[in-house]
């Protein structure tokens, strides 16, 4: 039976990859920082079938002892301090956990599993202001964030190490992708949250930023399984995961409010609070290498990854 461990297992992308990989058979071992209280909503079901390990990203010997504990056949580097947003207010924090984090991970990997096929999620961020319009495996970085800073640093690393160590080091340059699971301080379940709550009769506004900005928005479920068919191959390599497609908040809202039958525009106020210092207006992806490659492809339209993401959330109030 192979073995895994994915730290940042609690999150969004942790828990579809947890599924995927028990689906799989694989044995899974998850890192889990200690909370007061914990963090399992997106794991709850799941929980039996993991094992779970006490650890922080920032904490070496947690992680050296992690992955001694599972020695697992594939590691998949999903935790950070993943929200832009956040990474302004607390810049020295993103880069302590986003990107020396990486290098933690790396070193317990190449001093105890040096055979471990190795994931770091890196992010579409990193590509910022670069003046191509579609971004590829080959698009310079111009990071416009302290998140988006800290991840270029991840992704240099991982890079770093697969050429000097020899180690089996994949990257997966990830484009925006969401699900009903999505952090609620992200636009995207921020608006599929509001719709909710305006359709139940608990709020009667949305408040939110630049409409005009626009994202390359996949499904999370989608995403995940590319980064399993990275380490599947013969050869370690980078890969631009994406649809191809950017809509705008703006798009995002309209078809949110759609589904439940209300015109965004009763709904929605543009609020100069959540402007950032420094906006990268629009960010779209070319997984050409991934669809040859790998022989992935998005199975989930935006409309119906905005739908599934309303309805969801209808339903938890409703509940």
């Amino acid at each position: 039976m192979p073995k895994a461990l994915i730290t940042g297992i609690t999150g969004q992308d942790g828990s579809y990859l947890a599924e995927l990989l028990l689906d799989k058979g694989y044995e899974v071992y998850g890192l889990a920082r200690r909370l007061s209280t914990p963090n399992q909503t997106r794991i709850g079901a799941l929980v039996e079938d993991l094992v779970l390990l006490e650890g922080d990203i920032t904490d070496q010997s947690s992680l050296n002892i992690a992955v001694q504990t599972a020695m697992p056949d594939e590691l998949y580097n999903l935790a950070a301090q993943s929200f832009v947003a956040t990474s302004w207010n607390q810049a020295v924090l993103t880069g302590d956990v986003t990107g020396l984090g990486v290098v933690r991970v790396l070193e317990a990997v190449r001093h105890f599993c040096p055979d471990v096929r190795f994931y770091q999620a890196s992010s579409s961020e990193m590509f910022g202001t670069s003046p191509q319009s579609l971004k590829d495996e080959e698009t310079p970085f111009h990071p416009r964030s302290p998140y988006a800073v800290a991840k270029v640093y991840g992704h240099y690393a991982t890079i770093n190490y697969r050429e000097s160590y020899q180690l089996f080091c994949c990257s997966g340059i990830l484009f925006n992708h969401e699900s009903p699971r999505r952090g609620i301080e992200f636009v995207t379940k921020k608006i599929s949250d509001g719709v909710a709550r305006i359709y139940c009769g608990k709020a009667t506004e949305l408040r939110l930023g630049n409409l005009n900005v626009k994202r390359d928005w996949g499904f999370a479920g989608d995403y995940v399984s590319a980064m399993w068919l990275m380490l599947q191959q013969d050869e370690p390599d980078d890969y631009v995961i994406a649809t191809g497609e950017s809509h705008s908040v703006k798009e995002f809202a309209e078809l949110a409010f759609d589904c439940v039958g209300l015109d965004w525009q009763d709904y929605v106020k543009v609020d100069d609070r959540f402007l950032r210092p420094a906006e990268v207006f629009d960010l779209r992806g070319d997984a050409s290498k991934a669809h040859k490659k790998l022989g992935w492809a998005p199975k989930t339209s935006f409309k119906e990854l905005v739908r599934v993401m309303v309805e969801a959330d209808v339903e938890r109030y409703r509940a």
